[in-house]
C-alpha cells in the first residue's frame, strides 16, 4: 500500500557514450526520460527523423513478411494464444538475429517481392476471365469478331434487346429500309436480357443497314478480338493456367520461408527497439564532445539505475528530489494480493503525486464484495480453478492480463466461502438431483444461513459491511490529514462526522423499526443511548459551527455548516447502495434453483436424464455469465462511488519509463556463471 517516491535523475556523458548508455536504460525499463530544454548556443539536438523512420519502415517490412507466411502456413489457431504472452529469448540468440539482420532482411523482400507478383497474376487471371465471360456468347461463332467482309458483302456482329426475335428484327428491318438489296441475319446465342446476332449484306447497304438496326438497339460489343472467340477464349484459358502454375511456384517460394517466421518476429522487435531509442536521441541536448539526460525514477531503483550506468561508461550521476510543481509520475507498489486489483484502480485514476494508494484496503473488500454477490461455491471453484489453470499454464503472460486473473482467482475462492456460508451449490442442485432421481431429499446445511429463507437477515449484514466500508473510507480521509498535519481538518471532518454518525447508528439500532427489520431485538443501557445522543448532538453542533470555518463572514458560516450537516443524506443513500449484496446474492440463488427445477420437469428416465444436462450445462453457464458480470460491475461501483467518493483524489499520471518496447519477444539477460 505505497506510492513509491521518485526521484528526478540527470546524467552527463562524454557523447560517444550516448548509445551504450541508452540502451542499458533502455534494457533496465526503470527510467522515465523527459525532455530538457536549454540553451541552443551551448546545446542543440540531432535530428534523427531519417533513422527512426528507416528503422520503423524495416519493422513494417518484417510484420508484412510475417502476414504473408501466415496467410499461406498459418499458425497454430489456439484458443488461449493471447495467454502465452511473448517468446521468452536468451540475450545471445537475439544477438545473432542481429549479427544476420541483412540476410533476413532479403528474404523480407524475397517474400514481398513474390506476394507482389502473386497480386499481379491474379489481377491477370481476372482481366483474363473477364475477356472470358465476354467471348462466351460468342463461342458459337466461327469468325473473327473483327471481320469486316468481303469487298461485296459486309459483316455486322453485336446486340440486340432480348425480347427481339429474328421475325422481328426482319420486320424491323423492312420497315426502316424497304430499299435494301438481301440481308442474311443469324442468332448466334440468345439471352434474357440481350440477343447476339451477326447480320451479312451486300456492302452498298451496309450503312442503311447498320442505321436500321441502331434505331432498334443494335450495339457493337465492346471487346473484339482479331481471332476467332472460340480459338480466343481456348488461348485465355491456357493463359490462366499458366499462370495458375506461376502463382503456385511463388505460393511454394513463401512457404519455403516459414522457417524465418520466428526470425521475422525477432528481427521486427529489434527494429522496433532501435526506432524507440532513436526517438530518444533526438531529444537530448548534446554538445560537441557531451550529451544530457534527465528523466523520473523510484527512489529504491536509483542505485541499481547508477551501478549500472557506472559499469558500462563514466558519466555524472545525480539524484536529486523533484520539484513540487513538476508533473512527477505515480508508481505503486503492493503485495501479490493487492497487485490483482491495481488495474481496477488505474481504470479509475491513479493517486496523485504524494496521495494515498488505497489498493491494499480496496484489495480486501473488492474481494469481500465479489464473493458475497456470487455467493455460489461451485461457481467460486469453476471460476478459482480456471484462473489457477492459466496462471500455471501460461506463466509468460501479460502482467496485466495476469493481474486480472489472479484477481478473479481470489474472487472465485471468496466465492466458494460465501457459497459454503450460504449453501450454494449450483443453487439447490443437491436437493434436485437427490429428490428427483434418487427419491430422497438430501440438503448440504448452509454454514451460516440460506439467503432465501432468511433474506431480511441478509439485508441486515449487507448494510453493516456497508457501514464498515464507508467508516474505513473515513478513516483514510484521517490518515491523509494526520499525514498532512492537518489536524484542525482531521478534527472538525473527520472526528465530528465520526461522533455524528455513530450516535445515529446506536439510536436506529435501539429502536422498533429496527427490530422489525432485523426480526432482533437490541437493548442497550440507557447510559448507552444517552451517550450516542450525546454523541449526535455533539458531532451535528460542531459540523454546523466548523465546516465553514475557512468563511470570515458568520452567516455564510453558519449556511455552510447546515448546508454541510444535510450530507447525511448522503450517507444514508451510501448505506442503502449496499443493498445490492443482497439483491445480487439473492439473484445467483434464485436463477440457479429455477434452472434446477426447469431441468428436473420431466422426472426420471433416460429423457429426464438428457433435459436435465442439457438445462443445467446452458442454464447455469448463463447465470453464471451474467451474474459474474454483474458481481464485477457492481463491485467496482461500490469501490468507485461509496468509498473512493470519502477520500480519494486521483489524478495521478502513470509511468511510462523508456524501455524496449516489442511486440513479439521478451528478451531474457543471460545469468553469470
Amino acid at each position: 500500500m505505497a506510492v513509491l517516491k521518485m526521484v528526478k535523475i540527470s546524467i552527463c556523458a562524454l557523447k560517444e557514450s550516448r548509445k551504450i548508455i541508452l540502451e542499458t536504460l533502455q534494457s533496465l525499463g526503470l527510467m522515465e526520460l523527459i525532455c530538457l530544454e536549454t540553451e541552443e548556443d551551448y546545446f542543440s539536438k540531432t535530428d534523427t527523423g531519417g533513422m527512426r523512420r528507416n528503422f520503423e519502415r524495416n519493422a513494417a517490412l518484417t510484420e508484412q513478411a510475417l502476414s504473408v507466411i501466415r496467410k499461406y502456413v498459418p499458425e497454430e489457431n489456439d484458443l488461449f494464444l493471447s495467454l502465452k504472452g511473448k517468446m521468452l529469448i536468451e540475450k545471445k540468440e537475439f544477438q545473432k538475429v542481429i549479427d544476420h539482420k541483412n540476410e533476413i532482411m532479403e528474404a523480407v523482400m524475397k517474400i514481398l517481392d513474390s506476394e507482389n507478383s502473386i497480386a499481379e497474376k491474379k489481377s491477370e487471371i481476372q482481366k483474363c476471365e473477364n475477356q472470358i465471360e465476354m467471348l462466351v456468347p460468342w463461342a458459337d461463332l466461327d469468325i473473327s469478331m473483327n471481320e469486316e467482309g468481303t469487298s461485296q458483302v459486309a459483316v455486322l456482329i453485336g446486340t440486340m434487346s432480348g425480347d427481339m426475335t429474328l421475325e422481328k428484327i426482319y420486320e424491323r428491318l423492312g420497315s426502316r429500309c424497304p430499299f435494301y438489296t438481301s440481308a442474311s441475319i443469324h442468332m448466334i446465342h440468345s439471352e434474357k436480357d440481350a440477343q447476339y446476332i451477326v447480320v451479312f449484306c451486300m456492302r452498298s447497304d451496309v450503312s442503311m443497314i447498320e442505321e436500321a438496326l441502331c434505331a432498334e438497339g443494335f450495339t457493337r460489343p465492346m471487346h473484339i478480338t482479331g481471332k476467332v472467340p472460340g480459338e480466343a477464349k481456348a488461348e485465355l484459358e491456357e493463359k490462366i493456367g499458366q499462370l495458375d502454375k506461376e502463382i503456385e511456384y511463388e505460393e511454394a517460394k513463401i512457404r519455403s520461408y516459414v522457417m524465418y517466421r520466428k526470425l521475422l518476429k525477432e528481427l521486427g522487435d529489434y527494429f522496433r527497439i532501435r526506432a524507440e531509442k532513436y526517438q530518444v536521441i533526438g531529444t537530448l541536448p548534446q554538445s560537441k564532445n557531451t550529451f544530457l539526460l534527465s528523466g523520473y525514477a523510484a527512489r529504491t531503483d536509483v542505485q541499481v539505475i547508477e551501478k549500472a550506468i557506472s559499469s558500462v561508461a563514466d558519466c555524472i550521476f545525480v539524484a536529486e528530489e523533484a520539484e513540487s510543481d513538476e508533473n512527477v509520475p505515480v508508481v505503486l507498489r503492493n503485495n501479490v494480493f493487492s497487485q490483482s486489483v491495481e488495474g481496477v484502480l488505474e481504470s479509475y485514476g491513479l493517486p496523485r503525486t504524494g496521495g494515498l494508494d488505497p489498493t491494499a484496503v480496496m484489495s480486501f473488500f473488492y474481494v469481500f464484495f465479489f464473493g458475497m454477490m456470487l455467493s455460489d461455491a461451485a461457481y467460486g471453484a469453476i471460476i478459482a480453478g480456471s484462473c489457477y489453470w492459466m496462471i500455471r499454464k501460461f506463466p509468460g503472460m501479460d502482467m496485466g492480463i495476469k493481474k486480472s486473473i489472479r484477481l478473479f482467482l481470489y474472487c472465485g475462492i471468496s466465492t466458494m466461502v460465501w457459497g459454503v456460508l450460504f449453501g450454494g451449490y449450483f443453487g439447490n442442485i443437491v436437493d434436485v438431483v437427490s429428490e428427483t432421481f434418487f427419491g430422497k431429499r438430501i440438503t448440504i446445511p448452509a454454514l451460516w444461513f440460506v439467503p432465501l429463507s432468511d433474506p431480511m437477515k441478509l439485508l441486515v449484514y449487507s448494510l453493516a459491511f456497508g457501514v464498515v466500508h464507508l467508516f474505513v473510507g473515513l478513516g483514510m480521509k484521517g490518515y491523509l490529514f494526520l499525514k498532512e498535519s492537518r489536524v484542525a481538518d482531521f478534527v472538525c471532518d473527520v472526528v465530528l462526522w465520526y461522533a455524528l454518525l455513530t450516535g445515529l447508528l446506536l439510536l436506529i439500532l435501539s429502536t422498533d423499526l429496527f427490530a422489525s427489520v432485523a426480526q432482533i431485538k437490541l437493548l442497550f443501557p440507557e447510559s448507552v443511548r444517552l451517550i450516542a445522543a450525546g454523541l449526535a448532538v455533539i458531532g451535528a453542533t460542531g459540523i454546523v459551527l466548523m465546516s465553514g470555518r475557512k468563511a470570515e463572514n458568520p452567516a455564510i458560516r453558519l449556511a455552510l455548516g447546515l448546508y454541510d450537516i444535510y450530507n447525511v443524506t448522503g450517507w444514508l443513500s451510501d448505506t442503502l447502495s449496499y443493498s445490492r449484496l443482497l439483491a445480487l446474492g439473492l439473484a445467483t440463488g434464485v436463477i440457479a434453483s429455477v434452472v434446477n427445477q426447469m431441468g428436473s420437469m420431466l422426472g426420471t428416465g433416460f429423457a429426464g436424464m438428457v433435459l436435465f444436462a442439457i438445462v443445467f450445462v446452458v442454464g447455469h453457464a448463463l447465470n453464471l455469465g451474467i451474474n459474474l458480470l454483474g458481481a464485477y460491475v457492481h463491485t467496482n461501483r461500490l469501490q468507485f462511488v461509496e468509498f473512493f467518493g470519502k477520500f480519494y483524489e486521483g489524478g495521478g499520471r502513470p509511468f511510462e519509463p523508456f524501455r524496449e518496447k516489442t511486440k513479439h519477444i521478451e528478451i531474457k539477460e543471460e545469468k553469470s556463471s
